[in-house]
């Protein structure tokens, strides 16, 4: 397994090129809890995403939304690792979806109470750990950001994508999509 370090340092390698090696690491194998792995779960949701007609950004920040989790070295939890990582190449159309995907499932159990029952254990366990319901400031806050609809579609394609053997493209299936809402990298 190459290192995170070597693959975040490696300034001529390509934002795609970066990513395939992301995927391909053994830690996109891992499971946490849930019945795929994340590359699976990745797969899945941009499926989920691009069978709902999403936008290329949000068919992007889909496939996108756990880098966190394979980029390792921080002690920032994932969704927030991801955005940061993410914005050196992509916009706020992909990263704050991305960014916000775990406060739009702490949202929706506030807001939706039937919405909690559909949770997949690990994710029930994860929502303790992020701060279980938001209070009403936290939810006037997540509200009022732009990006906060995108959010809760990104966390509802998160949901749906954790099917064991379903069959979903491959990473190069986004490689167009991935080209063209990317930002030139500083």
């Amino acid at each position: 397994m190459a290192s995170a370090a070597r693959l975040l340092s490696c300034r001529e390698m390509d934002c795609t090129e970066k990513i395939k090696e992301l995927f391909s690491s053994d830690a996109a194998a891992l499971h946490f809890g849930e019945p795929v792995s994340l590359r699976e779960h990745a797969l899945q949701t941009a499926l989920q995403a691009k069978s709902d007609g999403a936008s290329d950004e949000l068919v992007v920040g889909a496939l996108l939304h756990d880098i966190g989790y394979l980029i390792g070295g921080s002690d920032t939890p994932h969704e927030e690792e991801a955005s940061r990582w993410l914005s050196r190449y992509f916009g706020p159309h992909v990263t704050e979806p991305v960014r916000l995907h775990v406060a739009a499932k702490r949202y929706l159990c506030t807001v939706d109470r039937e919405y909690r029952s559909i949770l997949s254990p690990a994710s029930t366990i994860s929502l303790r750990q992020q701060g279980s319901l938001l209070s009403p400031e936290e939810l006037r806050e997540f509200e009022k950001n732009p990006f906060h609809a995108e959010a809760i579609k990104l966390r509802t394609w998160d949901d749906r994508a954790k099917v064991p053997g379903l069959a979903a493209p491959g990473l190069e299936s986004y490689a167009a999509a991935l080209r063209r809402v990317r930002m030139h990298a500083p």
